[in-house]
């Protein structure tokens, strides 16, 4: 079991790895743009009072600016295009849930990172969409500078757009490095957003089904 699950892992991190160097060698920020990030990056160096051309850190402007553009992919990604074909007309009309999606973004008032899961429903009117899709819209938004709000906002707006569901949820669950290295310091608190419309807002059952379901026991 073990050696299974450390395979598993190994063939992930390849995987990433894999995505990660298509990423960088094709950034769509063109060259200029990532020379411009990395002599930024020097001179921040500079004035927090580090040596730019000390051995540790002699790299650090090109990976951070090759690191910047990949967690904020998502200015360059459509939910058009991550969506495709994966549309399909079947007359399904119970709720479809996707629990527990991991969820990577980056604050925009301190660019420190926030991270959790989100929950999305969606009561199909007609037509459904490819499973997959759905965590793939929350990388659409997730890889922007955001505020968890309208980051959960977006989300519920593009399925809504995409599928013109009788009803859409979704719920984000996430912790914030600028509330936990920063400021207050509080270790463990978490920020919770809901964003429902159609039918999670207008029904009160259906509401109280998708939050129970959204808030209900982990495995």
């Amino acid at each position: 079991m073990s050696n299974t699950t450390a395979a598993e892992r190994a063939r992930h991190a390849a995987r990433v790895a894999t995505s990660a160097d298509a990423f960088e060698a094709s950034v769509g920020r063109g060259a200029d743009r990532m020379l411009e990030f990395e002599n930024l990056v020097r001179r921040e160096l500079e004035l927090i009072g580090e040596d730019p051309t000390r051995d540790g850190l002699l790299k650090t402007p090109e990976r951070v600016a090759k690191s910047l553009a990949w967690l904020t992919r998502g200015y360059e990604m459509d939910v058009a295009d991550v969506i495709g074909d994966a549309v399909f007309e079947e007359e399904h009309e119970s709720m479809v849930m996707v629990r527990d999606i991991e969820l990577y973004s980056m604050c925009e008032h301190h660019m420190l990172p926030f991270f959790g899961k989100a929950h999305i429903a969606y009561i199909p009117h007609g037509r459904i969409v490819g499973l997959s899709k759905l965590p793939r819209i929350v990388e659409v938004f997730a890889r922007r500078l955001q505020v968890q709000e309208r980051l959960t906002e977006q989300i519920a707006q593009a399925i809504q757009d995409v599928l013109g569901p009788a009803g859409v949820g979704v719920v984000i669950e996430c912790e914030h490095l600028c509330m936990m290295m920063r400021g207050v310091e509080k270790q463990n608190s978490k920020t919770i957003t809901s964003a429902l419309k159609g039918t999670f807002k207008s029904d009160p059952a259906t509401r109280d089904e998708f939050l129970r379901l959204a808030h209900g026991p982990r495995r």
